[in-house]
């Protein structure tokens, strides 16, 4: 087995994030996440810029952390896409510095990979798995046999559904991120008040949609008041999940699944969690969770993938590493 430990760095959008994981345990070692999010909440949203600025000025004091793990260290990891163009940049610019200095190779992960490998931080891997991909800027379905055997086969067509609830949070003056804020006021409210249309029930692809909804929530919110923005957030969560409910369970009469996870920043949505619990009973299929520690963005998931790209020996060159903001998975 390999001795020694992988520094992993992750800095795709507005989280500052280093962990070192040890390669044959796959045990996190060391793991510190900055949040920007009292930053980006004044602007309602992530401004890339001021992430960039505040990435350059975080993660050199969680690197001083780390400088006792350097002697064990094998390779240097880090997000290099899909995420911001100028928040990438300033992780794969540390990670290159710390391979020249270091003399060690470099490892680039993708950020939706790191996601999926969120399930097994501190555990070995249970695949095949069938993947709800949920975030701020994702909304997928992946089948995933392994490391490099990820099939893509749903996505949204537009907004996703982190991205839904943040606008939503927004037409009603609400804090951002406005995930856990709906989330929270949902409670409070009657989901049944509001009769938001759920998209695409007509449509037999397997897509997701999310500008409709939002659009119906803008009306009611301007038509109401704010005594009325508990029924809204709990009718509009109560469909934007039963969306993706309807659609799945279609899916997976001729794809029944053996293993089936919920993985992203929006996953750590306990509604979703339950109506998705709800859902599998009938396959008999186990239901995975990443810990609610792991599911927004942390340089953890990243070197859990790193230490499998490891162990295979997939490296990148350091002329080769480059951000890519777009790429899939």
């Amino acid at each position: 087995m390999e001795n020694g430990m992988i520094l992993s760095i992750e800095s795709s959008c507005d989280d500052s994030s280093i962990a070192i994981t040890d390669i044959e345990t796959k045990k996190l070692v060391f793991h510190k996440k900055i949040s920007q999010e009292l930053e980006h909440a004044v602007y309602g949203g992530v401004v890339p810029e001021l992430a960039s600025r505040l990435h350059a000025e975080a993660l050199p004091k969680i690197l001083e952390e780390c400088v006792p793990y350097f002697p064990k260290l094998k390779a240097i990891a880090v997000t290099n896409a899909p995420g911001l163009s100028v928040t990438l940049i300033e992780g794969i610019t540390m990670a290159k510095a710390l391979s020249v200095s270091l003399e060690l190779p470099l490892i680039a992960v993708n950020h939706l990979k790191g996601h999926i490998y969120s399930l097994f931080i501190d555990k070995e891997t249970v695949f095949p798995q069938t993947v709800l991909l949920v975030s701020g800027g994702h909304t997928q379905v992946v089948e995933v046999q392994g490391l490099d055997e990820m099939k893509t086969v749903a996505s949204t067509m537009d907004d996703s559904f982190g991205e839904s609830f943040d606008k939503v949070a927004k037409m009603m003056g609400l804090p951002y991120p406005g995930g856990p804020v709906i989330e929270k006021l949902a409670k409070e409210g009657d989901p049944k008040r509001y009769k938001f249309t759920i998209p695409l029930q007509q449509k037999k692809i397997f897509a997701f949609s999310y500008s409709g909804i939002k659009n119906a929530v803008r009306l009611a919110v301007e038509a109401g008041s704010e005594a009325d923005y508990p029924d809204i957030a709990a009718s509009f969560q109560e469909v934007a999940s039963e969306h993706l409910v309807r659609k799945i369970k279609k899916y997976l009469v001729e794809n029944p699944p053996k293993n089936f996870a919920i993985v992203g920043g929006a996953s750590a949505n306990l509604y979703l969690r339950e109506k998705i619990e709800v859902m599998l009973k009938p396959y008999g299929a186990k239901l995975y969770l990443a810990e609610l520690t792991y599911c927004s963005d942390n340089a953890a998931m990243i070197g859990r993938v790193a230490v499998e790209m490891y162990l295979n020996k997939d490296f990148t060159e350091i002329t080769q590493l480059q951000a890519t903001p777009r790429a899939p998975l």
